[in-house]
């Protein structure tokens, strides 16, 4: 039986992103084991936007923090991630909106993110083909942006492989050997581990394995859809949200988005025509220039979300797991930080932000929930 000083349950970015911290920590034994392929998860099938506009200090500080990470990664990843700060371009409908979201982008501010409140006549200098009836104005940071998925995961698997962490996909976990207060080992459908250490960060799957380890974490699955197009020459920079639609164009030139459909709690990734149609349709009414523009592909994913629209973080009740969870549709932009802030958790038994002390399980036992309202697709 091959023993490790961590094993990691989950091959999307949380996974890979602890990983890489935890090797940056000096920790030499690793293992990640992933059921299907590595970004097979919410990962591989996000919508691959990165914002700092968010409602609360933890998202905002954290992802303030994960903007820096991302800048660096682009820099010194082994294969290029696409990370490009195109902004995000928040359509704001009535003054009652416009008042509401002045608010959030001065606490935005006051945590060191670039967001501000802009005009009709300067979103039109953003994206000038954009139909602007019905706007009152947008809320607007240039630094926010997108990166490629699967580029992202790519390239951390190159650095991890690189550097002796066994990656073994196409492996999913049976069964767990424990003790009172902590795992032994991990017992998959091809093999067992020994491990010093447990990270679940197995997205969908989190919840029915911590219930295998006898506690429960309050997340509900939702299914979200996406949609890409045929490849167009590049003329959309920022990622454009209004209310629940949401698009941008990727570095391939493709027009990638989705809207929320008020699906409820499933395990069903179905795709529907009653998605397409209303995507269609509201992507068109705010960007009439796309109404010919071919659909190419659709795929969905689950949304994993806490009852507070927060991740769930670091300690569980057994003393060597640890659990990252409940990103509510931002684990994607949220990974880099939140594998460093779970690396830092696991070697050294604290977090390095005191926002993320904020994030643990222990917080809905004690009701000190923090509510996100900016959440959209």
């Amino acid at each position: 039986m091959k023993s490790y000083d961590v094993v990691v349950v989950g091959g999307g970015i949380i996974g890979l992103a602890t990983a890489y911290y935890l090797v940056k920590n000096g920790v030499r034994k690793i293992a990640i084991i992933e059921k299907e392929y590595i970004g097979s998860g919410s990962t591989g099938r996000c919508g691959t936007g990165i914002r700092q506009q968010f409602t609360t200090k933890e998202h905002i500080v954290l992802m303030r923090e994960s903007v820096k990470i991302w800048r660096l990664w682009e820099e010194i990843l082994p294969k290029p991630i696409h990370f490009r700060q195109g902004g995000y371009l928040w359509l704001l409908r009535s003054e009652e909106e416009d008042n509401e979201y002045r608010k959030y982008v001065a606490l935005q501010n006051l945590f060191g993110v670039d967001s501000r409140i802009i005009s009709k006549d300067e979103i039109k200098e953003i994206v000038p083909d954009i139909n602007l009836e019905g706007i009152f104005g947008a809320s607007w940071c240039p630094s926010d942006g997108s990166a490629y998925p699967q580029d992202v995961l790519d390239s951390l698997e190159m650095f991890l492989k690189s550097h002796g962490v066994d990656i073994f996909d196409y492996e999913s976990v049976v069964d767990f050997k424990k003790t009172s207060d902590r795992v032994i080992s991990i017992k998959t459908d091809k093999d067992e581990y020994a491990l010093d250490n447990l990270l679940i960060a197995a997205g969908y799957a989190t919840k029915s394995l911590a219930n295998k380890l006898g506690f429960d974490i309050p997340v509900k699955n939702y299914r979200h859809q996406i949609v890409v197009s045929e490849p167009l020459k590049i003329f959309l920079s920022p990622m454009v949200v209004d209310r629940s639609l949401y698009f941008t164009q990727t570095y391939r030139g493709r027009i990638i988005g989705g809207t929320d459909t008020n699906e409820e709690e499933t395990d069903d990734l179905t795709l529907t025509y009653n998605f397409l149609q209303k995507f269609s349709s509201e992507l068109v009414s705010v960007f009439s220039k796309l109404s010919s523009v071919r659909l190419m592909r659709h795929w969905s994913g689950f949304y994993v979300v806490s009852p507070d629209k927060h991740p769930i973080l670091g300690p569980t009740p057994l003393k060597n797991v640890f659990i990252g969870t409940g990103y509510s549709g931002h684990g994607f932009m949220l990974g880099p930080i939140v594998g460093k802030l779970l690396a830092h958790y696991i070697t050294y038994g604290m977090f390095f932000l005191e926002e993320a002390n904020h994030l643990t399980l222990d917080r809905f036992e004690k009701g000190m929930l923090i509510q996100e309202k900016a959440v959209i697709g």
